[in-house]
């Protein structure tokens, strides 16, 4: 398994299981993944994460990317060339995915039922008119 797979199982542990006490191995593998990221961008392009970063954090004062977008580039050429990390297209995260994991599949959930349902009401109770439905419906000004 893969770098790249580890916050997907994770992800995929938590909507799936509901219990974040049964995914805590893979939380650890998430964790170290992106500290041993953070430790390569630090020996490789410290420089161009600061300035990005600075950049971000006074450029605008909502966190709007649209600023920074020079000192993106700069960082992530630095990234590429050194590490070898390509930034994934604009909508990657959002793109539906099939993820394949060694976990056994969960119990299908059972349909829900309501036992304290009111009973119908017989087809014989009075019935008043819908109020506003004089004419067909209501009238617009």
């Amino acid at each position: 398994m893969g770098h790249y797979n580890f916050p997907k199982e994770f992800m995929l542990c938590r909507q799936e299981e509901k219990d974040p006490r049964k995914c805590l191995a893979e939380g650890r593998a998430v964790t170290s993944c992106a500290l041993e990221f953070f430790r390569k961008v630090k020996s490789t392009c410290l420089d161009e994460f600061n300035q990005y970063a600075n950049c971000l954090d006074r450029g605008s004062p909502d966190l709007k990317f649209r600023m920074c977008r020079n000192t993106q580039s700069v960082f992530d050429k630095c990234v590429q060339d050194n590490m070898g990390m390509e930034r994934p297209y604009y909508g990657y995260f959002c793109a539906p995915k099939v993820i394949r994991t060694n976990r056994p599949r969960p119990a299908p959930e059972p349909p829900l039922e309501f036992p304290n349902t009111p009973d119908e009401l017989p087809d014989t109770m009075p019935r008043k008119p819908a109020p506003y439905s004089q004419g067909g419906g209501r009238q617009f000004f």
